[in-house]
C-alpha cells in the first residue's frame, strides 16, 4: 500500500512539473506578446512563477492559477517589474508599470 500511495505522489509531482514547464513557455509567448505591444523588450529570462494556488474558471472547475513575474526594458538599461497571472492556460490580468519612453 505504501508503495501505491508513494507511485501516485511521483506521479503527480512528475505531472506537475510537466504542467508548470509549459504554463512558463505560456507565460514567456503573453509577456513577449504584452512587451511588443508596449514597444518593450521582454526580458525572457527573467520570468518567474511567484505564485501557485487553486482557483476556478467560468465553469467552476478547479485550474491552477499562476503568478508570473518578468521584466521587460525600453532602451536597455532600465528594467521594469511587470507581471501576469493564468488561469490554467487563459491570461487572466496583467500588469506593466507607466513607463517614459526615451526618443532620440
Amino acid at each position: 500500500m505504501f508503495e501505491l500511495i508513494l507511485l501516485i505522489i511521483m506521479l503527480f509531482l512528475a505531472w506537475f512539473w510537466q504542467d508548470t514547464v509549459s504554463k512558463r513557455e505560456i507565460a514567456i509567448m503573453l509577456g513577449r506578446e504584452l512587451a511588443q505591444r508596449y514597444q518593450l523588450q521582454l526580458l525572457d529570462e527573467t520570468v518567474a512563477c511567484h505564485k501557485v494556488r487553486l482557483g476556478r474558471d467560468s465553469r467552476g472547475h478547479a485550474q491552477f492559477q499562476r503568478l508570473y513575474v518578468f521584466e521587460v526594458t525600453a532602451n536597455g538599461a532600465e528594467r521594469l517589474e511587470c507581471n501576469l497571472q493564468l488561469l490554467g492556460k487563459q491570461l487572466q490580468t496583467w500588469h506593466i508599470p507607466p513607463y517614459v519612453p526615451i526618443v532620440h
